[in-house]
């Protein structure tokens, strides 16, 4: 059996499929349509939550996956950060709200690099 790992898309994977211009395959029907139909449409009460799950969840997996690759466990991040080890399993999950100065403190100890940019 494969691991979750190895199941994931490669970097050139990712790149070729977003090269590809799928609105012209039959059958098609974009995310957003999908979206709007299972959840709500933009700027609904639903889709908001919707929303904010799935980048809960993002960002939670991008923590997990560098923390991993680190060979970090989530009692050994919780330490440097000053946190239980149940607060960072339930930000690797995506069940927990992060707040901003939480999430600086954790990508500082991972040796995450972020970028802020404002836009109009």
């Amino acid at each position: 059996m494969k691991s979750n790992r190895s199941k994931r898309l490669t970097v050139d994977e990712i790149t070729k499929l977003r090269k590809l211009d799928m609105t012209k395959q039959a059958g098609f029907v974009s995310a957003e349509a999908v979206l709007s139909q299972q959840v709500g449409k933009k700027g609904s009460a639903e889709r908001e939550a919707f929303d904010a799950k799935a980048k809960a969840w993002f960002y939670g997996e991008l923590l997990r996956e560098r923390r991993k690759e680190l060979g970090l466990t989530q009692k050994e991040l919780a330490g440097r950060v000053g946190r239980e080890r149940t607060y960072i399993n339930r930000i690797e999950k995506g069940e927990t709200d992060l707040q901003l100065s939480s999430f600086l403190r954790i990508t500082e100890a991972l040796n995450v690099k972020l970028r802020l940019e404002v836009s109009n």
